[in-house]
């Protein structure tokens, strides 16, 4: 068997990397040397490109499609991760989905689909991770400053990522013999194609009046905070919920 002297790099699993927060979580990961599957759901052009972007920096990155709802994605994105880059050491759970609505308003079909994209999603691959994921290793998991908010048409929304909140601080109490951390962030406004889209200038601009810095996050704001959870800098911080708002709440 041939065993180079190169130390293996850190496999991480980084869902919805296609666009917005995932994909400068991708582009960070990789920065530090960190071999990085970007999962998409649909845009496999915007995937290639984040890709394309790593391997020109030097770094190892491959697109993989996955559809977060099916129950059986978490196995199979674990499998393709090790097979072709190796043992999984950090999860990020990114991918996610937002549909706004009063309670009075809100469909079995919308209720369903974010709670099937936000909870059931990150949960199988949390599940996936207990098992499978390296000694040392890192689980972040993407959840929300409107959680603590808790602004009306959020109901459904902020509901899966107060659960998500609920299995970090769990798990982290479940993993945390093996040296794994479990931690989530929680964005307040950030600047992304998702947040923006049918926005007027006047409510974005009292977004960012909310804001002490006066400004709307940027997903490399977000991306850095990922990239210090995910080293061995961070080895104390667990079980934690980190509000990377500016100061919003």
């Amino acid at each position: 068997m041939h065993h180079s002297k190169r130390k293996r790099s850190r496999v991480a699993i980084v869902t919805g990397a296609s666009r917005g927060i995932g994909a400068e979580i991708a582009l960070a990961l990789a920065a530090d040397g960190i071999a990085v599957i970007v999962n998409y759901a649909t845009s496999a052009d915007k995937a290639n490109t984040i890709v394309k972007h790593i391997k020109q920096q030097g770094g190892t990155a491959l697109a993989v499609k996955a559809d977060l709802s099916k129950p059986d994605m978490a196995t199979s994105l674990f499998d393709e991760a090790e097979n072709t880059l190796g043992k999984v050491s950090i999860l990020v759970n990114n991918a996610g989905v937002m549909e706004l609505s009063p309670v009075a308003d809100v469909t079995d079909v919308s209720f369903e689909r974010q709670v099937s994209l936000n909870l059931c999603g990150p949960f199988r691959l949390m599940r996936e991770a207990a098992k499978r994921l390296a000694d040392d290793g890192r689980i972040i998991n993407l959840s929300s400053s409107v959680v603590g908010l808790y602004q009306p048409g959020y109901a459904v929304y902020a509901a899966t990522k107060a659960a998500l909140e609920a299995m970090t601080k769990i798990t982290a109490k479940e993993l945390g013999g093996r040296g794994i951390t479990v931690n989530a962030i929680a964005p307040g406004p950030v600047a992304t194609e998702l947040f923006l889209k049918g926005k007027s200038e006047e409510l974005l601009d009292n977004i960012k009046n909310m804001n002490p810095f006066k400004r709307l996050g940027e997903p490399q704001d977000i991306a850095r905070v990922v990239q210090f959870l995910s080293r061995s800098d961070a080895t104390w911080i667990n079980g934690q919920v980190v509000r990377a708002n500016g100061g919003v709440v």
